[in-house]
């Protein structure tokens, strides 16, 4: 198990490093979830299991039921390597497993993609008339929001017992504003709300309710279980069995969801759990992220140096170098020990994140037992991982300290890297990649289109877009060091641009042999050559061949989206909503072009005018 992040496997040998077989035998029996990765990091497939011993192992088995299926037996051949986390409950498995998903879109995950997500409980206290219902998404408004809950159906039950248990409305009208305009609806005359459209119960009386609804799904709801079970009970006795059944179903529901139910305050604040775990040579950190109330996901870290350290001091030192390299410091940070230091290491990380943040050690409740779950993960990680991630970290960090000692600086822990794309000076486009400890930092790549340059002119667009990045706030922090996809000429370009604005760093141009294959770094006049077959030399390969992908990848997006609209745009009437109903309804260009005009007039919502001027466009020229 490592961190989410994708291992760069750069060779066969590396690839060979993960030994399913090997690794199976290592899966704990506990819940948890797992994703699936191929040879060059991309996450396939993400799932969760009660028990990741026997669910991850079913996938290289043979004669397992879900294994016959052609798109299981295709994304199996394709695993290089997997990796896992362990969780408290399957509850807690399914909701990480949907935030995974939701932010990787594994290929292979085609049933899990919806963007609604697990459903939420919605009050909308800050209505003098609240409702109950369910939404697909939490919303930074003042409504009290319960779960995400992973039972659909029981939601719905759940919503519907709330409403007529406590009469609260269904209706959206805007109270008290439009009361009295229409009589009570249906579920008023049926007993089943209490009439506050036509202001028949006090604002007090109507939250009263609202507040016993709250507690039910706060989980005093013994109560009302109890109620519906001699209802239950008296059903039978009258030999109504449907209505008894009907009942206890309902009973089930709630006791089902109810006692699994999570709760998510929309102004609770963020939290970050860190739990250690070492023996007698390493050391292993293991970071939980909570937000909103939900765990989202979380990082190992392994932490090299004097194991007989104490173990507060190696978390501090932790958090002064984690916390300073990241963008986002959370308002509190649980940690299993009071910290050295603590109100100083506070002072300093509300300062670098501009709100008050907290240090905390936890005594009892959910925090414990998310502080558990953390250092649980961080030996797990210890005990089965530690020498795979110290060979990731030696073809990652490891590589990046390489670097700096061949160019003889300080260091090279963010590089940037900056590409020109264009075909004969057509859409010239410009990509700039950033690694940070060695691995890709996708967040923070950035597309540069040319405003100034006309032409094939490589130069003239590399100044305009590194003259872009480096007097751009929002770009924020400065690289290391400066890699140019080229050699002398694109370096003096970068340097001249680098002193007019008085920045002092290194300039790098990746140098390529006549084979295209990287060979080595053109650095302060003079040709660096690497090590064949070095972790350095596999690190600038990899940031060479991502700029030049990034770049290509720009430019080809932006040479569709100026196809559509030269033959598209330029015929009148048609704007951007009627282009997109006909690319919606014809799939491609020259289906549009081949229409006839009743073809063209079959478009919704595209009018008669339009379909003819669209024909007459692309046919104006039949009769010459």
């Amino acid at each position: 198990m490592s961190d989410i992040k994708n291992p760069d496997f750069k060779t066969a040998e590396d690839k060979s490093l993960f030994d399913i077989e090997y690794e199976l035998g290592k899966l704990p029996n506990s819940p948890g979830v797992y994703i699936m990765h191929s040879s060059t990091g991309a996450i396939l497939y993400v799932g969760k299991a009660v028990n990741l011993h026997n669910r991850v192992r079913q996938y290289f088995r043979s004669g397992h039921g879900h294994n016959n299926s052609p798109k299981i037996i295709k994304m199996v051949s394709q695993v290089a390597y997997f990796e896992y986390i362990i969780t408290s409950s399957e509850l807690e498995a399914l909701v990480l497993e949907c935030n995974l998903i939701k932010e990787h879109r594994p290929k292979y995950n085609t049933l899990m993609t919806d963007d609604k997500g697990y459903p939420y409980i919605r009050v909308t206290v800050e209505e003098p008339y609240p409702r109950v219902f369910m939404v697909h998404q939490m919303h930074r408004d003042k409504s009290k929001y319960f779960g995400p809950y992973t039972d659909k159906s029981a939601v719905k039950d759940i919503v519907g017992l709330l409403r007529k248990l406590y009469k609260l409305r269904r209706c959206n009208k805007k109270l008290p504003e439009q009361a009295m305009k229409d009589r009570p609806c249906l579920y008023y005359q049926i007993g089943e709300c209490s009439g506050p459209c036509n202001l028949l119960i006090s604002e007090e009386e109507y939250k009263e309710n609202v507040r016993k609804a709250m507690d039910f799904l706060g989980g005093d709801y013994k109560e009302t279980i109890n109620s519906l079970t001699e209802e239950m009970k008296q059903y039978a006795s009258s030999l109504d069995f449907e209505k008894a059944a009907k009942t206890r179903d309902l009973i089930e529901s709630i006791r089902h969801i109810m006692d699994k139910q999570r709760i998510s305050d929309v102004d609770g604040d963020d939290k970050d759990i860190i739990a250690l775990s070492k023996n007698a040579t390493d050391s292993m950190i293991s970071v939980f992220f909570v937000r909103s109330g939900q765990l989202i996901g979380r990082e190992n870290h392994h932490m090299s140096g004097d194991m007989t350290e104490a173990d507060d001091q190696i978390i501090a030192e932790f958090i002064k170098q984690f916390y300073s390299g990241t963008p986002y410091v959370p308002k509190e940070i649980l940690t299993e020990y009071v910290i050295p230091e603590d109100t100083l290491i506070e002072d300093y990380l509300t300062e670098i994140s501009g709100h008050k943040v907290k240090l905390t050690r936890p005594q009892k409740g959910e925090k414990v037992k998310l502080l558990q779950l953390a250092k649980e993960n961080a030996s797990l990680v210890l005990s089965q991982d530690i020498e795979r991630i110290k060979r990731k970290e030696k073809r990652t960090i490891g590589a990046t300290m390489e670097i700096a000692e061949i160019l003889g600086i300080e260091k090279a822990s963010r590089m940037e890297a900056f590409d020109i794309s264009n075909i004969s000076g057509y859409l010239s486009v410009a990509s700039m990649v950033v690694f940070e400890n060695g691995e890709p930092r996708k967040n923070a790549y950035r597309k540069f289109r040319l405003r100034t340059v006309t032409g094939p002119d490589d130069y003239a667009s590399m100044k305009e877009v590194l003259s872009r990045r480096f007097t751009d706030d929002k770009l924020g922090t400065l690289p290391d060091v400066l890699m140019m996809d080229g050699g002398k000429g694109q370096v003096n370009v970068a340097e001249a641009v680098l002193n007019s604005l008085g920045l002092e760093i290194p300039v790098c141009g990746m140098v390529k042999d006549d084979n295209h294959r990287t060979r080595g770094l053109y650095y302060k006049d003079q040709e660096v050559l690497f090590k064949r077959g070095s972790e350095a030399m596999h690190m600038i390969t990899a940031l060479q061949d991502e700029t030049h992908r990034f770049a290509i990848e720009y430019h080809k997006t932006l040479r569709s989206k100026e196809q559509v609209h030269s033959l598209l745009d330029d015929i009148p009437g048609i704007g951007p909503k009627r282009r997109k109903v006909l690319m919606q309804h014809f799939k491609d260009l020259d289906a549009i072009r081949n229409a006839s005009t009743e073809e063209l007039a079959q478009v919704p919502d595209l009018p008669e005018n339009a379909a003819a001027a669209v024909y007459d466009f692309f046919h104006k020229d039949d009769n010459i």
